[in-house]
């Protein structure tokens, strides 16, 4: 598997931690933030890049697979936010303004998909905005 392709599957998989973080900000996950996500992966990421994963799928599943597996593991929204930042931080290349804009409407979507937006998923969305506008 080349490097950048590496480097892509890690982007999906840090993905899957910013929207589990966006998701368990209000400490639970309701089904309806996981079936929201699910939705707009496979309408508006799967599109993305060619990028397939080591069982040729592709890799932006690694959404999906990612967020679950913290979801079982009960991981803490603020861990897995960090997580995404490092990651962020260590790949600024992999994030163009069109990356950006789905990422905050992915976010969005997550988190009015339940009752709307509580203050926790506000206070990470605030968060994720002045990320991104470094």
């Amino acid at each position: 598997m080349q490097n950048s392709q590496k480097v892509g599957i890690k982007l999906y998989e840090n993905l899957g931690k910013l929207f589990y973080a966006v998701a368990m900000a209000d400490g639970n996950v309701h089904i309806k933030e996981l079936d929201k996500l699910k939705e707009i992966v496979r309408d508006s990421w799967l599109d993305i890049d060619d990028i397939e994963d080591r069982y040729h799928s592709d890799a932006a599943y690694q959404i999906e697979t990612v967020f679950d597996w913290l979801l079982e593991y009960e991981k803490e929204s603020g861990e897995s936010f960090d997580d995404f930042v490092d990651f962020y931080k260590d790949h600024p290349n992999l994030f163009p303004i069109h990356i950006k804009e789905l990422i905050v409407d992915t976010a969005n979507g997550v988190a009015n998909s339940f009752a709307a937006k509580n203050k926790s998923e506000l206070v990470i969305q605030a968060k994720l905005a002045l990320l991104f506008m470094d």
